[in-house]
């Protein structure tokens, strides 16, 4: 979760930008859901997704991942975690594997923090998408290239994206 704005109680822009990015990238029959968000915080960033046309896969929710999966019905096995210290890269088979792509905290302070560890510890799959730290909208970008494009990633694939984000 990102915090919100001391002053304003709502998301800082970047991550209304950034969120804004993730949903373009995605597949017209993909979903972004935005979890464990600050209930002050869901109805300007529903207000700055209302404005682009992928808007309608984009759901924001206060609960957790755990209890947002829970009500969705998906199983844990289903859900697979971008962590960069998993010991699997990200392939195109596990499109068929996972049906959730879990991103937090891939984009870290320097040094890193491992914020990904807090949804490591709940017992999720992992895999990495390389050696490159890279921003959250960038990494969907990616796993979109790996599981529904069917795409390897290499070193330039991941370049590519990270050039190419507006953030």
């Amino acid at each position: 979760m990102e915090e919100d704005d001391e002053s304003t109680k709502a998301l800082p822009e970047w991550v209304k930008l950034e969120y804004s990015h993730m949903i373009t990238l995605t597949a017209p029959n993909s979903h972004v859901h935005f979890t464990s968000l600050s209930s002050s915080s869901i109805p300007p960033l529903e207000k700055h997704l209302a404005s682009h046309a992928s808007s309608s896969n984009a759901h924001a929710h206060t609960e957790p991942i755990l209890t947002f999966l829970a009500n969705e019905g998906i199983p844990k096995e289903r859900v697979c975690l971008l962590d960069p210290r998993a010991e699997k890269v990200l392939s195109p088979e596990d499109g068929d594997a996972f049906d959730v792509f879990l991103y937090g905290g891939i984009l870290g302070d320097d040094p890193p923090r491992d914020r990904t560890g807090e949804l490591r510890k709940l017992g999720f799959e992992g895999r990495h998408l390389l050696e490159k730290q890279m921003t959250t909208d960038t990494a969907v970008g990616v796993t979109k290239i790996a599981v529904e494009d069917k795409g390897e990633l290499f070193p330039s694939v991941v370049l590519a994206q990270s050039d190419a984000s507006p953030t």
